[in-house]
């Protein structure tokens, strides 16, 4: 009788690892380094290792185990093969096959950030909720798509990539993916700090942000402390991502937003800020969409990931 199955998340510094019960509840976590080096070639047989070793220790047979699931930070295909994965220096990978055959047990792959959503519809903040958007704030934009239960992949695994829409014409410093100004350069952590330094230079106002080191962190602190240039700066970072999550809304009509990444640590306040523009940009029907903050942080891609075996 399957009674079990594995979660697995793939940092570029460590893997998070999860056994579950196949009703969602984790059993044990862990982590394990990711070891990057030699293109990432100790990876995926670190990976099995560690699942092989768990399964020995608590003398589970296979035959018990649903499978395992596992996110990773880069497109991933319908077959579970993935083009690229930068931060792991990857190049193609076929990474189902190559899990299946060093573990012996079936095996999904997704994005990590696509997978994190799927965790937090299954046990997080999504709950009861059948089509969401997750968006995670952190270094960059990460973001997930989720209709009518299922994850959003597109032709290369690259749906839901709603850091890399454009949203401002002015920005001529290349973003990551090589474009030029992208959601995640005016909205993501670093992006906030960007806008900050900008109206920092553009004003001589007072505030509490030019003390420190400019970070998403000083500008929110500031916001709740009643600053009026950190407010400004974030009404500026809201416009953006509720005008963007607005046109996102026309295409995947979604029940709820879902905001998760460090940003999301000051709480709702950011929230605030989001919503009134995205009710602004809305089309109609899609303007009584919830936002809600994740609830699962950095667990939320171990559940989605032994969610995605599931299925």
């Amino acid at each position: 009788m399957v009674k079990y199955c594995f979660g697995i998340d793939v940092g570029g510094t460590t893997v998070k690892c999860g056994f579950f019960s196949v009703d969602g509840e984790v059993l044990e976590k862990w982590e394990i380094p990711t070891r990057t080096e030699n293109n990432g070639e100790n990876i995926l047989p670190d990976i099995a290792k560690s699942i092989n070793e768990k399964l020995e220790e608590k003398k589970i047979d296979k035959a018990e185990v649903a499978g395992v699931g596992i996110g990773v930070p880069g497109p991933v295909n319908d077959n579970g093969e993935v083009p690229c994965a930068v931060n792991l220096h990857w190049g193609y990978k076929n990474l189902v096959k190559e899990m299946e055959e060093m573990t012996g047990l079936k095996t999904k792959a997704g994005n990590d950030a696509n997978v994190a959503a799927l965790g937090e519809m299954w046990r997080g903040s999504g709950v009861g909720y059948h089509n969401l958007v997750m968006v995670t704030l952190g270094t960059g934009i990460g973001g997930g798509i989720i209709v009518n239960e299922k994850i959003i992949t597109g032709s290369h695994g690259a749906g839901g990539e709603i850091g890399h829409a454009h949203v401002e014409d002015s920005i001529d410093t290349p973003c990551n993916c090589g474009n030029c100004g992208c959601l995640e350069q005016v909205a993501s952590a670093t992006g906030i700090a960007y806008l900050a330094r900008k109206m920092m230079e553009e004003s001589d106002e007072a505030s509490v942000i030019r003390r420190d080191n400019v970070s998403a962190k000083t500008v929110f602190d500031g916001v709740k402390a009643g600053d009026e240039l950190a407010k400004k700066v974030a009404e500026k970072f809201g416009y953006y991502l509720g005008k963007a999550l607005a046109n996102f809304a026309c295409v995947t009509d979604p029940e709820a937003f879902v905001i998760g990444g460090g940003v999301s640590k000051a709480g709702d306040i950011i929230l605030d800020y989001i919503r009134p523009h995205y009710q602004k940009y809305a089309f109609k029907s899609c303007k009584d969409a919830a936002f809600v903050i994740a609830k699962l942080g950095n667990d939320a891609g171990i559940y989605g990931a032994a969610k995605l075996v599931l299925e």
